[in-house]
């Protein structure tokens, strides 16, 4: 037996996308202690993180998003694994939102997944085998006063996800969807105490979820014992959305 016969298989090749702090960030972090090679894109502050490739990436652009690509195959190896999670929230109520605030929410939020997507799914196929995750919300599943924008890109993502998991099902390429409830983060500690409070009394488990159980639940959908799961969309929310 030669030492190429104990020669372990390389790791895979994970893609996190805004992944610069937060539920990206958490994310990175479980998929690296799972095994797996991790890059992950920011697109102003560059992640330094041990065991973690930092790549600059703007999802609303298919030129940075294919640069990001090229430079993470060049570097690491084919992406097996894609988790989007890139977006952007512009708040306000409809009779008062800007058209552009509208459209560049989608944009970076829904058409950036597409975008990801699409240049991800090209070594996924050759392979036969990859993994897609997109980050929605609960507010895609129910709505929310004053996120018309951001709620329609969300829900646009579970159409997105379910489409693409009829067309690459044949492919053995799973595409499924994680859907945060309010999650403890740089942005909900920005809330005053009232709103805070406002937010846990909705959820059955009356506290706010950490980002690390969004990143478990995404770890788990990347393994190998979840290949049997695709197109379906799991809140993790408290029980939020119970019966959405």
């Amino acid at each position: 037996m030669t030492d190429q016969d104990h020669d372990e298989p390389p790791a895979q090749v994970a893609l996190v996308t805004g992944a610069n702090r937060g539920i990206g960030l958490a994310t990175a972090r479980a998929l690296r202690d799972a095994g797996f090679t991790v890059a992950a894109t920011y697109r102003s502050t560059p992640i330094d993180e041990p065991g973690i490739t930092a790549v600059a990436c703007d999802v609303t652009s298919s030129e940075s998003v294919d640069a990001a690509f090229t430079e993470v195959e060049e570097k690491l190896g084919p992406v097996a694994v894609l988790v989007s999670n890139a977006g952007i929230t512009k708040d306000g109520l409809t009779m008062r939102m800007a058209e552009d605030d509208f459209t560049s929410v989608l944009d970076a939020n829904l058409t950036g997944g597409f975008r990801v997507a699409k240049r991800a799914v090209k070594a996924m196929m050759k392979a036969r085998t990859g993994r897609i995750i997109f980050i929605s919300s609960i507010v895609g599943i129910g709505g929310q006063a004053g996120q018309a924008n951001y709620a329609a890109s969300k829900a646009g993502l579970h159409g997105l996800a379910r489409s693409l998991a009829k067309e690459f099902s044949s492919r053995n390429i799973t595409v499924n969807v994680v859907a945060p409830g309010p999650i403890e983060t740089d942005m909900t500690a920005a809330l005053t105490e009232a709103q805070l409070e406002a937010m846990t009394s909705m959820a059955p488990l009356g506290r706010m979820g950490q980002p690390e159980e969004i990143a478990a639940t995404v770890a788990f959908l990347a393994s190998p014992q979840a290949g049997y799961i695709t197109g379906t969309i799991i809140p993790v929310d408290g029980g939020m959305a119970m019966g959405g």
